[in-house]
């Protein structure tokens, strides 16, 4: 069975949630509607491409009027159900990733949720995401 991860909005936790779905009965309802607000940043990998994985530990950089502050991610899990967090280096502050339509994001400050997974878990491959909540760091 073919399967895809989407990252979805949890309404009352506001943190983004990533599941497996089979790719056929994908639930529309998680999906949002694109956000009018303009991005304010956009999280990106330290590879060329500014991709990268979805998985603890990865480093990520919160780029922002041509400044970089460097993070690493963090994903916690409960079950089939993954949340990613973004934390910047130097400090106990985690930002969820909550989903803000195609290639979007809002980092919202919360504690996360769930148990740590390990470092390869989920895994799934991100391109640079366009932040549209930017937090003061």
């Amino acid at each position: 069975m073919k399967t895809t991860f989407m990252l979805a909005l949890s309404s009352c936790l506001g943190v983004a949630l990533l599941t497996t779905q089979p790719a056929h009965g994908a639930d529309p309802t998680l999906t949002p509607t694109p956000d009018a607000a303009p991005p304010c940043g956009k999280l990106v990998g330290t590879n060329a491409a500014g991709g990268f994985a979805l998985r603890s530990g990865e480093p990520v950089d919160f780029v922002s009027d041509g400044q970089a502050t460097h993070g690493t991610l963090l994903v916690f899990s409960d079950g089939p159900v993954f949340r990613a967090y973004w934390q910047p280096q130097g400090s106990e502050e985690k930002y969820a990733l909550a989903n803000a339509g195609p290639d979007s994001v809002r980092l919202v400050s919360t504690p996360p949720q769930g148990t740590p997974t390990g470092g390869a878990q989920p895994g799934v491959a991100a391109q640079p995401l366009q932040v549209l909540s930017c937090p003061r760091l």
